[in-house]
């Protein structure tokens, strides 16, 4: 068992049977953009009763669930099937669903999701392509008024423009997947450091060390290290949270390993660094 409490700040769960719901990447014939064949997590259900079958000996008190529905018509009705489970077993703690706030009825969909006691957020895929966009950012100032995180997916790239957007808007903005590195060469790590290092200049952002198989489908401790490091480096201990993008990165690993393989990278961080890393800072942020 895990000896340290360990707040996981990204979980999917989903229903391929429940009609309310849709999850387009889940489809038998669909092919990931960057993970390519993922038809081994293609099962019918993955929920809170499978998670905390899978981590019971874990020590895992709360999670968040992160957007898994896409292409669903009501994405509230994510939140609402999510809630259902946490009033029954207790998990998720937090909810981070979908809301398109490119569009005009954004605040009204905001709203009916925060009918449900666990919402707390939103991860938008479109965000990449919208920074600029009066619209969308219409949108993400909403969520801003209502003390919602953003969850986003970005690239190196982009993190300045994830940055002026976070102090333009005020939104607390999570950078998900340690900032989604996509490759492991020098030259790559060195453009990567470079991006959180401006990413990290707005107070309002963040970074969520999770996901890191994704891209190091053989990773190992020492493979990783790097970027669970250089997260901290460019965020301070405060602005860190950790993840482990259950079940998708189970292709990988076991969760077992990706615990182990933080506290052994983590180890030499004072005991209130640590626990503000694997539990604190989730708790506060998503108010937990």
């Amino acid at each position: 068992m895990a000896r340290r409490a360990f707040v996981d700040t990204h979980i999917h769960f989903w229903d391929l049977k429940d009609p309310n719901l849709f999850y387009s990447w889940l489809q038998p014939d669909w092919i990931h953009p960057l993970l390519g064949n993922i038809d081994a997590l293609k099962v019918l259900r993955y929920s809170a009763d499978e998670f905390i079958a899978e981590t019971r000996f874990q020590n895992v008190p709360k999670i968040v669930h992160v957007q898994a529905a896409l292409g669903i018509p009501d994405p509230v009705e994510e939140t609402r099937w999510l809630q259902e489970q946490a009033d029954r077993t207790g998990y998720p703690h937090g909810i981070v669903g979908h809301c398109d706030l490119m569009e005009a009825d954004a605040e009204e969909q905001l709203d009916r999701h925060l009918e449900y006691k666990n919402f707390r957020g939103v991860r938008d895929f479109a965000a990449g392509t919208n920074l600029d966009n009066p619209d969308w950012l219409r949108g993400l100032r909403a969520m801003g008024d209502r003390n919602l995180v953003f969850c986003i997916d970005t690239v190196w790239e982009q993190m300045g423009d994830v940055a002026r957007v976070a102090d333009d808007t005020g939104v607390l903005i999570c950078m998900d997947h340690a900032g989604f590195p996509r490759e492991r060469t020098d030259e790559y790590f060195a453009n990567w450091k470079r991006g959180m290092a401006a990413a990290a200049k707005s107070e309002n952002v963040l970074v969520k060390i999770s996901g890191l198989g994704m891209c190091d489908t053989r990773w190992t401790v020492d493979s990783i290290r790097p970027y669970v490091l250089g997260c901290i480096e460019a965020f301070g201990v405060d602005r860190c949270v950790a993840g482990t993008n259950w079940p998708v990165d189970r292709m990988y690993s076991s969760y077992g390993d990706v615990l182990n393989a933080y506290q052994e990278i983590l180890s030499d961080f004072t005991e209130d660094e640590q626990t503000k890393l694997f539990s604190a800072n989730a708790e506060r942020i998503f108010r937990i």
